[in-house]
């Protein structure tokens, strides 16, 4: 489906991260770790990229994507976005969904890549669904970790839901869990780790390296979903 919608709402996650926020097309189906292409036009020339969407199909108001902002020629325009600018948007693209259909799941991001893991943990939380989820999230800093309240407040909702952050660059008021994912601080988390139907998403060179640890920890690629951020 291909559509032009203006900003709704734009909310700033963190120092460098918005959230851009769209009228839902009563048309526009999707499921929870998909994504869109945004294309932007800046003086007649028409740029698209993709973007999991940070809402959850649930959320029959609004459409949300979310980005790191990095300094390069697109992550600009978006920044200058106001509320009222348009944007043409295509999709729903992606096989990394999530529907219900497991019984366990974990859930691995690495920075901004926690943005299909927040769909679907909204999903799950506002079905009311029985899938036990673990999403573990790794980022560089305090400073870098986005949706903390949102998560919170699903996890008061769904007691299936944990989530447990690890820091690789953290200051030293942080008190919990130091460096990136690894297989000791899965199975350590995870003493079920083999029963689990697997969700990786993050820069390119983070989820390749999930996928090793988690073919060195046995686990089949038929239990394992990705998707990488390519310019993120």
């Amino acid at each position: 489906m291909k559509f032009e919608e203006p900003v709704t709402e734009i909310i700033k996650r963190a120092y460098n991260v918005k959230s851009f926020r769209f009228r839902r097309p009563e048309a526009f189906d999707f499921k929870a770790g998909q994504y869109i292409t945004v294309t932007l036009e800046d003086n007649g020339k028409k740029t698209g990229k993709p973007f999991t969407l940070s809402s959850s199909p649930t959320e029959k108001e609004h459409i949300e994507f979310t980005k790191k902002l990095t300094g390069h020629e697109y992550s600009n325009l978006l920044d200058a976005m106001e509320v009222g600018d348009p944007a043409h948007i295509s999709g729903p693209f992606g096989k990394m969904t999530f529907e219900g259909e497991y019984e366990k799941i974990a859930l691995l991001s690495g920075g901004i890549g926690i943005t299909p893991m927040i769909s679907i943990c909204k999903y799950a939380t506002d079905l009311k669904l029985s899938t036990d989820i673990m999403l573990m999230c790794s980022d560089r800093t305090e400073q870098d970790m986005i949706f903390v309240e949102e998560l919170e407040a699903m996890k008061k909702e769904n007691p299936k839901l944990t989530v447990f952050n690890t820091l690789t660059k953290a200051s030293d008021n942080w008190a919990g869990c130091r460096g990136r994912i690894c297989e000791s601080m899965v199975m350590e988390e995870l003493p079920d780790y083999a029963e689990r139907v697997f969700y990786v998403c993050g820069p390119p060179p983070m989820v390749d390296s999930m996928l090793e640890m988690l073919h060195k920890m046995k686990i089949p690629d038929s239990m394992i979903h990705k998707e990488s951020l390519i310019g993120y």
